[in-house]
């Protein structure tokens, strides 16, 4: 186990995984959220629109999309928002 800083809230922890135990709960939470509302639609449109359709932030879907294999495998498509260019990237889930 290694001390570490917590991805979610910044606090530090010892542990093997990126978030503490608070977190993990919510994290938990947010991840189901997520993947009910990818299921019931079929447009996700950027991650922006996502966060203010799930509550969720931007920070947390990102973290999710990258690390989560499960939401990797779902079939939907979201369009990111490059910050530099803006330019709209896919990202298959």
């Amino acid at each position: 186990m290694e001390f570490k800083k917590c991805n979610r809230c910044g606090s530090f922890f010892v542990s093997d995984g990126n978030i503490c135990s608070k977190c993990s709960v919510k994290d938990e939470q947010e991840i189901k959220k997520l993947k009910n509302y990818i299921e019931e639609n079929d447009h996700l449109g950027s991650l922006e629109e996502l966060s203010n359709n799930t509550g969720i932030t931007v920070r947390n879907l990102s973290r999710y999309i990258n690390s989560n294999e499960e939401i990797k495998n779902m079939s939907n498509t979201i369009k990111i928002n490059n910050e530099e260019g803006f330019n709209n990237l896919s990202v298959n889930l």
